[in-house]
Parts: structure tokens; C-alpha cells; sequence
């Protein structure tokens, strides 16, 4: 059992880039529950829980669809907005489940119209039009707006869920805000290197050249 607690472990660390910083997350497999890490959302589901009937485990299982939907507390004790995938374990269908705040959606179709960063020991909202760029570095999460650099606590996953449109991922560690872009050009690598407004030059990673350049339209 140790060691399945370990390989799931490891495989949600791998998919950390998607899953929103606070989300539980759970696997079913048949009529039970086999696995839980609980994160700041935690619904206090335990490993070999029964599978309720009309659940979204329950019904991932049956359906082998990805599902998503409000769920309330009759199920699992408290009210969640859960995220549902049809998974193979050991040739068995599963379900993997994202557990979410219950106003997690509307949350995510709200665009941020700034964000509060901290500088020295002051923190201050900056308007988000402002904002040039934002960049992950040394597991913290920065932003620049009018030449100086702020730390925020959102992390660029759960930062991109909410950005306004004009707000781009290029690399794994930045995002940038598109009207500050001055300028795209190549290195001698042929990747792509974006010069911004305020002289700093950002690297488009391989991964997300196709859409950089689908959003950008060359």
C-alpha cells in the first residue's frame, strides 16, 4: 500500500502546472475511494470510503466521461465543485477527482482588475493594465508594473485562470501582458525572444511557440 501512496503521490506532482493550488484531490476505483490528499480544500474523504450512488465518482465510473459539477453536502459530507476524469489503474476504470471551493467558478470567470504585491515590507494593489509581466522564480511568484518588481502569493497557474485576455504564457516561469511587447525576434537557435517596452527580453519556450504564435496571429 506504501508504495501505491508513493506513485500517486509522485503523479500528481508532475501535474501541479493545472491543478489549482487549492484542490483536494481523490481516485475511486469500483465502489470505493483508494486514494486522498487533501490541500486547502479538504472535504475529510477517507481511503475506502464507499462510493455513493449518483456521486461524481459514481457517475465518471459508469459514464467513463470527464464530468464536472456542483456537488452538495449529501454526498461527501460538505459542499464542493468537483472536476472529474475517467483514469485506468491496473486495467480497472477509475475516477480521478479535483475537489474545489464551492465558488470556485464563479471565482474563475471573474478577470483580476489588479493584483496586491509586496515590496519591502509594504504591500500595494496595482491596477492590472499596469502589470508587464509576471515571472516564477525561486518558488515565489513576481510581477513588474512601472519599473519595479513585486512578490505576489498567486502562483501562475492560478493566476492564468483569471488574467484578463490580454494576459499571454509563454514560457513555463512568464507570463507576459501582450500590449507591453515591443517587439519578436529570433535567436540563433531560431526560438523565439520576446523584447518588451521596458527593455527586458523573455524567452518563448518551444512548448508554447505554436501558441504564441496562434495569439499573436504571424
Amino acid at each position: 500500500m506504501r508504495w501505491k501512496k508513493k506513485f500517486y503521490n509522485n503523479f500528481f506532482l508532475m501535474m501541479e502546472d493545472w491543478i489549482p493550488k487549492e484542490a483536494s484531490i481523490a481516485i475511486a476505483i469500483g465502489n470505493r475511494y483508494i486514494y486522498y490528499f487533501a490541500d486547502q480544500h479538504d472535504i475529510c474523504l477517507q481511503e475506502s470510503q464507499t462510493v455513493q450512488s449518483g456521486s461524481l465518482a459514481d457517475r465518471i465510473i459508469r459514464q467513463r466521461c470527464k464530468l464536472d459539477m456542483m456537488m452538495n453536502e449529501s454526498f461527501l459530507g460538505a459542499p464542493y465543485y468537483g472536476i472529474g476524469y475517467p483514469i485506468d489503474v491496473q486495467g480497472e476504470v477509475a475516477a480521478l477527482l479535483v475537489i474545489l471551493p464551492p465558488n470556485y467558478p464563479i471565482l474563475r470567470s471573474e478577470p483580476f482588475t489588479f493584483l496586491t504585491g509586496k515590496k519591502a515590507e509594504d504591500w500595494s494593489p496595482i491596477p492590472i493594465e499596469e502589470v508587464t509581466c509576471i515571472e516564477s522564480m525561486q518558488k515565489k511568484t513576481w510581477f513588474y508594473a512601472n519599473d519595479e518588481q513585486y512578490c505576489t502569493s498567486h502562483t501562475l497557474k492560478d493566476l492564468l485562470l483569471r488574467l484578463p485576455k490580454s494576459f499571454m504564457r509563454i514560457h513555463r516561469s512568464y507570463i507576459v501582458n501582450i500590449p507591453y511587447i515591443r517587439h519578436i525576434s529570433r535567436d540563433i537557435s531560431s526560438n523565439l525572444i520576446l523584447s518588451m517596452k521596458d527593455g527586458t527580453e523573455l524567452p518563448v519556450s518551444q512548448s508554447y511557440m505554436n501558441t504564441v504564435r496562434k495569439v499573436l496571429g504571424f
